[in-house]
């Protein structure tokens, strides 16, 4: 991420307010190693770190951000990085690297926010718990009833063939699923996002559930399929004292829906809102969990269960 800060800018305070929240989340004092062949993680009691400061032009600032993203050593905390670039009087460019292994879309706004008041000399409410206590819970929790009832409801969910979306392309599939692709960005009328809305509260659903079956009628018509499974990230914090926290607690739902030609839209909304809400209430199973459950036989052509994901960001 960057942050362009305009103004006076203290560095020394600036540093320290990253240092204050390496202290604060034991997340970012975490590193990683592998033991009998199983990954575990070390928490340090404190790390080294300090705030590269370098000055270029607004021109160059670019070139900085691109040089800026390489590899993290996953042995060495902390597992975070940070450059100012002072691109002129009373202007800087902040930016800030965190591998994805101890952090999720959540953390960056956590940590945006917690340095903004450290920075200010703002005094933070300790935290109960850490990220490590997440974690025993979690492996703690899967022998749980709980737990194992969301097991049944995925595991029921997902019974029988396992659909693999058959689009049409234009060129043969390759043997090793490659990453590189292109973004396509378009904008739709106020109007239409009006409508949209309107549709929604309409039929009791939401907005993400309205989208969500007019994605997968689109992949319908484009394959033909009428068994279609989308991918979608959930934030995965369902307690509130994780919000405060540093960490990954993202997970990935996979939605079931059945696109057919001889159901109307409002009929084929109410099913994507059912298995929707189905899928809240059954999000804290790991999805890594269900893949090996299930079995699949992987193919490094595709992803596990599900060839696309569906996000929406508001």
């Amino acid at each position: 991420g960057a942050l362009i800060i305009e103004g006076s800018l203290d560095k020394t305070r600036l540093e320290q307010a990253f240092h204050q929240l390496i202290v604060r989340h034991e997340a970012l004092r975490t590193r990683f190693d592998m033991v009998d062949g199983e990954v575990i993680q070390r928490i340090e009691s404190g790390v080294a770190f300090n705030v590269e400061h370098v000055q270029a032009s607004e021109e160059e600032t670019q070139q900085y951000a691109q040089d800026f993203v390489r590899a993290f050593d996953l042995a060495q905390a902390p597992l975070l990085r940070v450059q100012l670039v002072e691109t002129g009087l009373e202007r800087h460019v902040m930016l800030y690297d965190m591998h994805h292994i101890i952090s999720d879309g959540v953390t960056e706004g956590i940590i945006v926010q917690e340095f903004s008041q450290l920075y200010e000399g703002k005094e933070l409410p300790p935290l109960r718990i850490q990220y490590k206590d997440y974690a025993v819970w979690q492996h703690a929790d899967m022998q749980s009833e709980r737990l194992r009832e969301q097991e049944s409801y995925w595991l029921n969910t997902m019974a029988g063939d396992i659909p693999a979306l058959d689009m049409p392309m234009d060129f043969a599939r390759p043997a090793v699923q490659r990453l590189e692709g292109a973004r396509l960005e378009f904008a739709i009328s106020l109007e239409d996002s009006e409508q949209l809305k309107q549709l929604a509260a309409q039929t009791g659903s939401t907005l993400y559930m309205v989208l969500l079956a007019a994605y997968s009628t689109l992949l319908h018509k484009y394959s033909g399929q009428e068994d279609i499974i989308v991918g979608t990230p959930i934030a995965g914090r369902p307690h509130a004292e994780l919000e405060g926290l540093v960490g990954v607690f993202l997970n990935t739902l996979a939605i079931r829906n059945y696109p057919a030609g001889d159901k109307t839209f409002l009929d084929y909304l109410q099913e994507v809102k059912e298995h929707a809400l189905n899928a809240y209430e059954h999000q804290e199973y790991p999805f890594e969990e269900l893949v090996e459950k299930l079995n699949l036989t992987r193919d490094t052509s595709r992803n596990a269960l599900f060839d696309t994901m569906f996000e929406l960001k508001t």
